[in-house]
């Protein structure tokens, strides 16, 4: 990941383009409150949401964002990334919301196959429970089409059935920007504001409007395993396996989610408009590069949204 672009060329590269992408994602974030009743934000505290967070900030005003915050929390994630999440929605005054995976364990709602099982995939009960108990009718995540194939298929309104399913075959068209937003009882919609986004976008709006991120989105010093070609965090959760060394790297997160399936890459940026250099050399998507969940097949990830997942 320390591949660099020529100085000329990044003094070459526009961002005029992020005024249209904004435009976008205001629109659709004032779409959702005035077409359901119980909307929620997903904030993680993770860099998309935080860009989605600034766009809802500029559709209705610092302090007035319409919709509670809604966090599932594996009980797995990085310290600083949730400490960043409580601290922006405290300055935010705004409602943040959490809940668990750890209270579905209790609930026996969510049963691990065995106690080191990544709990990732398990956020789509949490989160399914929670849409049941707010009745939310419109979730808005922070998700773009080119992370991944399965998300590339999606509409920017996904329509879920009552068992909180997406079905490919059975979206609905969004021709001229027009939203078909009617749902049944018990159905929802999942809404990506910033779907038409790309990494580097997310960058450079980040560069361009000086948004405050976790300090694990820049270079710092960490141990590593490298293991199937990624760089594993060496955590009490993912410890060194037998024969593997452990080396300490200057590594930067370009995704963050649970640590049991999120690896840093290597790299030297400390600051954003140095990650927009090295995003604009990447040849991998950024879960491509740092995602051991979805590694396990082609199909993983659409397998996880059809069952509800994000």
């Amino acid at each position: 990941m320390n591949a660099r672009v020529e100085p000329q060329l990044l003094t070459q590269l526009s961002n005029r383009h992020l005024d249209a992408l904004e435009e976008e994602a205001i629109f659709v974030l004032r779409e959702v409150a005035g077409a359901f009743e119980r909307p929620t934000l997903l904030f993680s505290g993770g860099k998309d949401s935080l860009v989605l967070l600034k766009c809802a900030e500029k559709a209705f005003g610092a302090g007035r964002i319409p919709y509670p915050l809604l966090m599932i929390d594996t009980g797995h994630n990085f310290p600083e990334v949730t400490a960043f999440r409580d601290h922006r929605a405290k300055e935010l005054g705004a409602e943040l919301v959490v809940r668990s995976v750890e209270d579905s364990m209790q609930r026996g709602t969510v049963r691990l196959a065995h106690p080191g099982e990544s709990r990732n995939v398990h956020q789509s009960v949490t989160l399914l429970e929670a849409i049941e108990e707010f009745r939310f009718d419109a979730l808005i995540g922070g998700a773009r089409r080119d992370e991944e194939k399965a998300r590339a298929k999606e509409r920017i309104f996904s329509h879920r059935d009552s068992f909180g399913q997406w079905q490919p075959k059975a979206q609905r068209p969004e021709l001229w920007t027009l939203f078909n937003t009617r749902l049944q009882p018990g159905e929802h919609f999942r809404v990506f504001p910033i779907s038409n986004w790309t990494e580097l976008d997310v960058w450079q709006y980040i560069e361009r409007e000086r948004i405050e991120l976790p300090s694990i989105y820049y270079a710092h010093r960490r141990p590593v395993v490298e293991r199937k070609g990624l760089l594993v965090p060496v955590t009490e959760l993912t410890p060194p396996r037998d024969g593997e060394s452990v080396v300490t790297r200057t590594v930067r997160f370009r995704t963050v989610g649970d640590i049991t399936c999120t690896c840093p890459v290597a790299s030297t940026a400390a600051t954003a408009s140095e990650v927009v250099a090295e995003t604009v050399a990447a040849d991998v998507s950024e879960r491509g590069a740092t995602r051991m969940d979805d590694k396990t097949s082609d199909a993983s990830m659409e397998k996880r949204k059809k069952d509800g997942y994000f």
